[in-house]
């Protein structure tokens, strides 16, 4: 796992425990919420706690540290989050990024199906956690509290065909994600590439039931760039309909993240302040949707 993440970014896993009806159920209730009419998908229109829907070219990649990029993104996205209920006092005080999902009406078994998928996505990230912390020279429980009630999105994305594709134009322009680390299920469509250190872009490969797991701009900030947090991308160039589910994953929103003590030293300062779950994610989100745009000034 160092080896991977000091030199790709980028690594698969097998054996991950994760039913494989259960990752086909969970890409069929995303294709059967995304064929719905787009008024009815807008009734759970996102919100600035980025859980509902994104519409097509609804976000504009501009924190790419890759490429400038100036075109929305061509895909459209259900965002889930952990399932709390109405009671919850996060619920109730209206806490940034600690609502209630926004669940689609009229869609009999989707609820049930995008949860248990999520906690078994859970589950699995509480199972690399020692992995990690291995990887970086900690005891191994050195992540199971901060890890123990994860901050969690499901991005369940559709990707239309793009028979012609501008130099420009993207399904999902050149990025690094935001996470700790990102799970992307199994999928028989191809469309995802790595860029590689070296600048180029590596088609990244369907190995049959495997998960491609990535670390993002939070796992710089935990191992002082020691992990990479690799650039990538998508083009549907299939000519069907290209559908990915990606789960992001973080530690509890209140943990403090900050470089662990085996990425410092003398001679290598932390590079990043102390900074929270929730600040961090409140610039990236109002930089990034452009549906969110009237929600800026109350932020």
């Amino acid at each position: 796992m160092r080896s991977a993440l000091t030199e790709i970014g980028f690594y698969f896993i097998v054996n991950h425990g994760v039913p494989t009806a259960l990752i086909r159920d969970t890409f069929r209730q995303a294709a059967r919420f995304h064929a719905q009419p787009v008024e009815k998908k807008m009734e759970v229109r996102i919100d600035r706690h980025n859980v509902g829907y994104l519409p097509m070219r609804g976000d504009t990649l501009r924190t790419s540290v890759v490429q400038t990029v100036t075109k929305a993104n061509f895909n459209e996205a259900l965002f889930v989050a952990r399932d709390l209920p109405a009671n919850h006092p996060d619920v109730v005080a209206d806490r940034r990024f600690r609502s209630a999902n926004r669940w689609p009406q009229g869609q009999p078994g989707f609820r049930d199906t995008v949860v248990a998928y999520c906690e078994t996505m859970e589950r699995l990230v509480q199972k690399l956690m020692p992995l990690y912390a291995c990887a970086l020279d900690l005891p191994a429980a050195y992540f199971d509290a901060p890890f123990r009630e994860s901050q969690y999105k499901l991005r369940m994305t559709h990707y239309p065909p793009q028979d012609v594709v501008a130099d420009d134009e993207f399904g999902i322009a050149p990025h690094t994600d935001t996470s700790f680390l990102t799970l992307l299920a199994p999928n028989d469509v191809p469309g995802l590439s790595i860029r590689a250190r070296n600048g180029t872009w590596i088609e990244a490969p369907a190995i049959p039931d495997a998960y491609v797991v990535n670390g993002g701009q939070l796992l710089l900030r935990w191992t002082n760039d020691f992990f990479l947090a690799t650039p990538h991308r998508a083009i549907n160039r299939t000519g069907g309909e290209r559908y990915a589910l990606a789960f992001f994953c973080d530690s509890n929103i209140d943990w403090p993240i900050a470089a662990v003590p085996t990425t410092v030293g003398p001679d290598r300062p932390p590079k990043y302040p102390t900074t929270y779950y929730t600040d961090y994610m409140v610039h990236y989100q109002q930089r990034t949707y452009d549906l969110l745009k009237d929600h800026r000034a109350a932020d």
